[in-house]
Formats: C-alpha cells, sequence, structure tokens
C-alpha cells in the first residue's frame, strides 16, 4: 500500500479521553473547535495561516466555533489541524479521501498557502493511489462515507472509477502488477509454470478476469458504475463480464448456490439480483444456463419485478438446451399463504419453453432481426435439431419430476408436453415415464382426462423395455394396452424380415397421431384395463411365445405376422374390447367391417358387457 508523510515536527496531540484534544504549549489556546462529539483547544496562528475557511470563521478575540458538517469528521479534522502545525501526518489510500475532502471543506488551497494540504493530497493520488489496483479499489471503497456536503467527492469517485476500469481493460500482457489479493490461488500458482523469465523474476500467465474476485467486495452502486464504465470502454470480453457478475453474485447473496435467502436480507437481495440482472451481456452464451437459472431462482424468491424476471426468462430460452431438470425445479414463493398451492413454479417455466419454441417461429416470419433488436439476442433464431431433442427430453423429464406434486392440474402438464411435440424424439420413453408417475399421482382422475394424457404418446416410438413396462401397466386405458401390443407385434415382424400388415380400422381409429382419437360416451376404450383383462393378454402373449421361442429382443420375441393376426383374433380376449354392440358408431374404438370381431361375426354380438369392470389406478 503507498503512504505519504507530511510535517516533520513530534505529533504532541494529546487528550483527556473524553474527546477533548489539546496541544500541550507555553502558549495558552485561544480558540475551541467543535467537531462531532470532540473539542479541540488550538491556536489561531497555525489554523487561519493555511484555512481559508476558518480566517472567515474565526474572530480576533477568544471564540468557540462548531463545524459539525466537515467530511470525515473529528478524525479527518485532526490530520488537518497536525498539518496546519507541522507535525507528522501518515496519509494511505485509507484515509486520503476523508482528509482530502476536509482539506477541501477548510479552503487549504495554493491561494491561502503554497503547499497546501489539498495540493500536497492532489499529486499523491496522481502520482501514487491512482496508479495502485489496490489501493484504487480501497479508495474507491471510502468515497461512500463522505457526506454530501464535499464538492470534491463526487470528483473524487469518477476519478477512481476512471482508473479501476482503465487498469481492468487492459491487455493481460500487459499487466505488471500484483494483481489481486481476493481470489483464491490458481493451480499453476500452487504448482508454478515460469512462463518468462526476467532478470531472474518468475512470471505467470495472468487470467484474463483476475479483477473480478475484488471488485465483488466493492458496495453494490461503486461496483455498478465500474462495470459500466469497464464494458463502455468495449476492450474487455463479455465471457470475463460474465465471470464477474457470477463473483458478485457469490459474494453478495451467500444462499445463491442453495437457491436460500434469509427474511432479513430480502430487500438487499433483492436489489443484487437487479443490478446483476441489468449489467448482464446481450451476448448468448456469456454466462451459463445454470447460472441464469439459479439467478432466476432468486428472483422469484425476493420477488423481484416482473421486468427483471421477463428478461432472465427470454436469456435462458436461448441457451435452454443447457438446462438440467434441478436447474428447471423453481420452488414457489409461499409467502401468500394459499391453502393449495403447487410445489413449483411450472408458469415460469412454460414461459421460458415457449420463449425457445418461438425462436423458430420467428425465424420462419423473417422477423428475426426485429426481434435481435429488441432483445438483444445475436445467435440466429433458427433452432437445430439437437437443441430442439435435448430440450424435448429436459421437459420430459421435468415433467416427471413435476408429476408427483399432488395439485398439478392435468391442464398445465399437457400444455407443457404439447409445447414441444413438434420436436424430433425417436423414443418417447421419457414422456411414457412422465405419464405414468402423473397417473400414479393422480388416482381419482376420470377416463377421459386419462384417454387425454395418454394422447400426448406415440406407442410406435416405446422401447422394448418401455413397452414391457407398458403391457402390464394397469393404470393404463386398454386402447394404449391394445396399441403397444399390436406396434410391438408389427415391430417383431418387420425385424424378422416378413411384411408388416396395415392396421385395422379399429386400430387405427385408435391411433392418436392424429389428434382426434374417439371420443364416444360408451367408447369401451377408454376403461382402464382390469387385472383379470391384462392377465388374459399377458397369458395370450405368453401362449404365442412358447409356440415360437427365439432370441428376446422385443416384448413380443420377434413374432412373426401369422401371430400378429393370432393376438388379434383371439376370441377370449378381444370379443369384450372390439364389441361393436349390434352395429358401426360414428367415431366409436372399433370398426365392423375390420375390426377384431369381424373375422367371427356371430361372436361380436355376445360379447359380455363392461359394465362390472373396475379400475384398478
Amino acid at each position: 500500500m503507498k503512504f505519504m508523510k507530511l510535517g516533520s515536527k513530534p505529533d504532541t496531540f494529546k487528550t483527556d479521553g473524553n474527546n477533548v484534544w489539546f496541544v500541550p504549549s507555553d502558549l495558552a489556546a485561544d480558540v475551541i473547535i467543535n467537531v462531532g462529539d470532540s473539542k479541540f483547544y488550538l491556536h489561531k496562528f497555525p489554523l487561519l495561516s493555511k484555512s481559508g475557511r476558518l480566517q472567515k470563521l474565526v474572530g480576533s478575540a477568544d471564540e468557540e466555533i462548531d463545524i459539525h458538517e466537515i467530511p470525515g469528521g473529528s478524525s479527518a479534522f485532526e490530520i488537518c489541524a497536525k498539518f496546519c502545525y507541522g507535525m507528522t501526518v501518515t496519509l494511505n489510500a485509507h484515509n486520503v479521501v476523508s482528509v482530502y475532502c476536509a482539506a477541501d471543506y477548510l479552503e487549504m488551497h495554493e491561494t491561502v498557502d503554497k503547499g497546501n494540504l489539498v495540493y500536497k493530497l492532489s499529486v499523491f493520488m496522481n502520482s501514487s493511489i491512482f496508479r495502485s489496483w489496490k489501493d484504487s479499489i480501497i479508495v474507491l471503497q471510502t468515497t461512500r462515507y463522505m457526506s454530501s456536503s464535499s464538492s470534491e467527492a463526487p470528483k473524487l469517485v469518477n476519478l477512481c472509477i476512471n482508473s479501476i476500469a482503465s487498469k481492468a481493460s487492459v491487455d493481460v500482457s500487459k499487466v505488471d502488477w500484483s494483481y489481486t489479493y481476493n481470489r483464491g490461488k490458481l493451480p499453476e500458482e500452487i504448482e508454478p509454470v515460469v512462463s518468462e523469465l526476467n532478470n531472474g523474476i518468475r512470471s505467470r500467465m495472468v487470467p484474463k478476469d483476475w479483477w473480478v474476485e475484488d471488485l465483488a467486495e466493492l458496495e453494490m452502486g461503486l461496483y455498478k458504475q465500474v462495470l459500466v464504465s469497464i464494458k463502455s470502454k468495449g476492450l474487455v470480453g463479455n465471457e470475463v463480464i460474465g465471470e464477474a457478475l457470477k463473483a458478485f453474485a457469490l459474494r453478495r447473496l451467500p444462499g445463491f448456490k442453495r437457491s436460500i435467502v434469509h427474511s432479513g436480507d430480502v430487500s438487499k437481495a433483492r436489489s443484487v439480483v437487479d443490478i446483476i440482472a441489468r449489467l448482464l451481456p446481450l451476448e448468448k452464451g456469456c454466462v451459463s444456463c445454470d447460472f441464469l437459472l439459479k439467478l432466476l431462482k432468486m428472483a422469484v424468491l425476493v420477488d423481484s419485478g416482473e421486468t427483471v424476471r421477463r428478461e432472465l426468462v427470454k436469456r435462458i430460452s436461448q441457451q435452454l438446451e443447457e438446462a438440467t431438470v434441478q436447474d428447471l425445479l423453481i420452488r414457489v414463493n409461499k409467502g401468500d399463504g394459499e391453502p393449495e398451492r403447487l410445489m413449483y413454479d411450472v408458469d415460469i417455466v412454460r414461459e421460458i419453453v415457449k420463449e425457445f419454441v418461438d425462436q423458430d417461429q420467428i425465424s420462419e416470419f423473417g422477423d428475426e432481426d426485429r426481434e435481435i433488436q429488441e432483445t438483444g439476442r445475436t445467435g440466429g433464431g433458427i433452432l437445430s435439431e439437437a437443441s430442439k431433442l435435448m430440450v424435448a427430453k429436459l421437459v420430459d423429464g421435468y415433467l416427471t419430476e413435476i408429476s408427483k406434486d399432488p395439485n398439478l392440474p392435468l391442464g398445465m402438464f399437457v400444455d407443457l408436453a404439447e409445447m414441444v411435440s413438434g420436436f424430433p424424439r425417436p423414443s418417447h420413453d421419457g414422456l411414457y415415464r412422465a405419464i405414468d408417475m402423473y397417473l400414479k399421482a393422480h388416482l381419482a382422475i376420470t377416463k377421459s382426462e386419462r384417454k387425454r394424457i395418454c394422447r400426448l404418446m406415440d406407442c410406435k416410438k416405446l422401447s422394448v423395455d418401455a413397452c414391457a413396462h407398458a403391457v402390464q401397466n394397469e393404470r393404463l386405458p386398454m386402447r394404449v394396452v391394445v396399441q403397444v401390443l399390436f406396434f410391438e407385434q408389427a415391430r417383431a415382424a418387420t425385424s424378422s424380415g416378413s411384411s408388416t400388415p396395415d392396421l385395422p380400422k379399429s386400430i387405427k381409429a385408435l391411433n392418436v397421431s392424429n389428434g382426434k382419437p374417439a371420443t364416444g360416451p360408451e367408447d369401451e376404450w377408454d376403461g382402464v384395463a382390469t387385472v383379470e383383462e391384462l392377465k388374459a393378454l399377458k397369458e395370450e402373449l405368453a401362449a404365442l411365445r412358447m409356440q415360437n421361442p427365439g432370441p428376446k429382443s422385443t416384448v413380443s420375441d420377434k413374432a412373426s405376422v401369422p401371430r400378429v393376426k393370432g393376438l388379434l383374433s383371439t376370441k377370449k380376449i378381444f370379443s369384450k374390447i372390439w364389441s361393436s354392440k349390434g352395429g358401426t358408431r360414428e367415431n366409436s374404438g372399433s370398426d365392423s367391417s375390420e375390426s377384431l370381431g369381424s373375422a367371427h361375426p356371430d361372436e361380436g354380438k355376445s360379447t359380455p358387457s363392461r359394465k362390472g369392470r373396475y379400475s384398478v389406478s
């Protein structure tokens, strides 16, 4: 730390311990100066020879004057008074600002006396303080204690900010000072790697973000001014600015990593979140998606404004493929005391996904230039197939987690799943797991609701293991179980080299890809399979396996086309399911011409009623 000593006489200031200061002398004190709670018994001549203000305040007679408003208080006035007496005083980064403002207040300028205090302090700061990285930061921190009565405080703040911003913007190859004192040691500093040898002195490569930890110590308002100044110079990369904001968040928000805010720190945390959100660089990828989502969680916890939340949502959507399921699990702020609330803030995740999906739509309509200008996007609006696939898997995993919440409405689940329904997904296993989890946690949903949620899934895209699970899943509607069985048989036929038969119209009616499955009130496919029916289906499948054992690669063990027809024509199992009940109904799940019953027309009329079925969910 740089320092400067002024004066040559010994320090003879004394105190009686009761905030009373005096200078032992043969001459009695002829002026009393009150500063705050302190009294100074001094002599007029040394003071008036240096201070223009005291010349105006002190008359010829013994007087007592008050200067309570002096910047820096009694400690700064004490140093100024000692300078007037010619006593030795030491100035450094910790006290130079307060003494400078106090000297300016006392009008200790060159017009009063050559080589006066204000001039000496100016030279000291410009030649030493502002050339030192550490001292510049310390000086800037001390400026917040200066009162508004000092006209010099704003000037000093600007000088400090410019000094710090200039040093932070210097090319790292030219950084030759001791560049940090808050950051932990780098691996190469623990085991130094000599990159250059100059006069026997080891030098290391300085990291680009060498300054971020030091600036994190600054008060919020000063930090914002410094970072704005650094950004305005345009010499520091956006990735480094992002690292600086991350360091500031970790320093100023103790619960940032765990998304925790103590009740007494909410207002302060809100200010920190708002500042960081406004200082984020416009360039995509300058901060990680993980950091943005943690910042959004904090914004929800501290109830930041809608503007901040919207800005974070937009930025997260631009790199959503980087997120994890845990990142998206944003807890609902339960401060309002509503009786039944969701565990997680699903609405804000829906906004993020919608923003992500809209990027493609924006580019399709030719509005990408306008959107970039409005939101600061620089990466274009066209989404890659890989990004879409990653986000689709991410949403599937998120749906699986939030499905455990018993208060989650079906509409929220379906809306979020449908947002990514157009994205290419070779497998629907993740979506099946989410649907199954929802059915487990919401046993009371109706038949139509079960049909609605299962409509999201394409049975043809289920893996072997998922199909095996679905066939035995008592929570699924019978229509889904039959679809899974049929498509597994068809897949087995294809893998064995046989031709795959066309879907019967009854199965086509169930196919959810057209989005308009049967919805008749008496639709027998809407019900949930009973234990007996599932057991019968599995027994039939096992019987087919026994007929022609082979390598097990699918649920149907690569059954041939004749097995498919055998399964579809089994009277014992499907006479209950595809009953036309005497005729073909519009929008029903059966078709008399190509349904299972068409192979045995007489059996369709004697199909037993399913009024006795019960739900096992």
